[in-house]
């Protein structure tokens, strides 16, 4: 690693001159990657706003999950295909931060709504009668802002102590900026960043795993109870969350597993690829997941499909 003398302004991002070689095939997969999910995403986000059936806590979240996957590809492939095409390789520290900002504001709220969404199943379930009560729509909205709102804050305030310290490296050994990667450009004393940052991910993790096993595994036993039908129903839905949670845990592993690694002997490769899984996968998978096994978003897809390929096709 490069160290100056001075606090650094900019930083040599080395995953993209890792990709220099090879920079026109990463920016065909980058926009290629990029389109598909933002029109998935688009048209699911579409059918739930225009669909009144579809007007429900369930599709809110849903919708809140797909929009954020938006927002995670919009922070992440624009600037890295711009970097592609341009060759540049430098990023300045305004522009890094606001990268790191909103990188952690992604994961955060994907984790707090999965966790909403374990406790809105939960109460469908287990209270079908007093449910329309328990969870209207307007509580689900207030729902999502809380969630957005403790995600502006719980990354809010790392990112603001990592502004603090001196940072005298150069070289961010990722594809993107993330908070850890500005932490270890430290000349100073980050111990009480890497104590912060490890306590309050414990706390919300912890926290929200604890809640979301909790809410399955009584949702499955009070399915058992039901009749067959409601069964079918209620566990083809528990399923399609768990899919989609589960993608979110195993590139949350693999994110977590890159900060383990030693930069010194892990490959920088090896850093790109972890960190590219962790943040593209949930984008790309839970449109994929919500718009095939939802039978009511699946139906409308295929519709819009049919329309686009027969304009003439009245609506049924």
């Amino acid at each position: 690693m490069i160290n100056v003398s001075t606090v650094s302004t900019s930083f040599i991002i080395l995953g993209l001159v890792e990709m220099e070689r090879l920079k026109y095939l990463y920016f065909t997969i980058s926009l290629g990657l990029y389109v598909i999910t933002m029109l998935l995403t688009s048209m699911i986000v579409s059918i739930i706003v225009t669909e009144p059936r579809l007007h429900e806590p369930m599709y809110l979240f849903i919708c809140n999950l797909l929009i954020n996957g938006m927002f995670g590809s919009t922070t992440l492939f624009p600037k890295l295909m711009i970097n592609l095409l341009s060759g540049s390789k430098i990023v300045s520290l305004v522009d890094c931060f606001i990268q790191t900002f909103c990188v952690q504001t992604f994961g955060t709220v994907e984790l707090l709504t999965f966790t909403v969404m374990a406790q809105d199943r939960y109460l469908a379930v287990g209270q079908p009668l007093r449910y329309p009560t328990l969870m209207t729509n307007g509580k689900a909205l207030k729902f999502i802002a809380m969630i957005w709102v403790i995600a502006f804050i719980s990354v809010l305030v790392p990112v603001m102590m990592t502004a603090w310290l001196p940072l005298c490296g150069i070289n961010i050994n990722n594809l993107f900026c993330d908070n850890m990667s500005l932490v270890k450009l430290a000349c100073g004393d980050s111990s009480l960043n890497n104590i912060f940052g490890a306590v309050e991910a414990f706390i919300m993790i912890f926290i929200a795993l604890v809640i979301i096993i909790y809410c399955y595994i009584k949702t499955f036993l009070i399915c058992l109870k039901v009749s067959k039908e409601a069964y079918q129903k209620a566990v083809s839905t528990l399923v399609t969350h768990l899919y989609a949670f589960s993608s979110f845990l195993i590139t949350a592993f693999f994110v977590l597993l890159r900060y383990r690694m030693n930069s010194a002997t892990f490959p920088l490769y090896g850093h790109i690829t972890l960190s590219f899984i962790g943040l593209v996968t949930p984008t790309i998978v839970n449109p994929l997941i919500y718009g095939l096994r939802t039978e009511a978003l699946r139906s409308k897809i295929i519709q819009n499909f049919r329309k686009l390929h027969d304009p003439r096709k009245p609506n049924v």
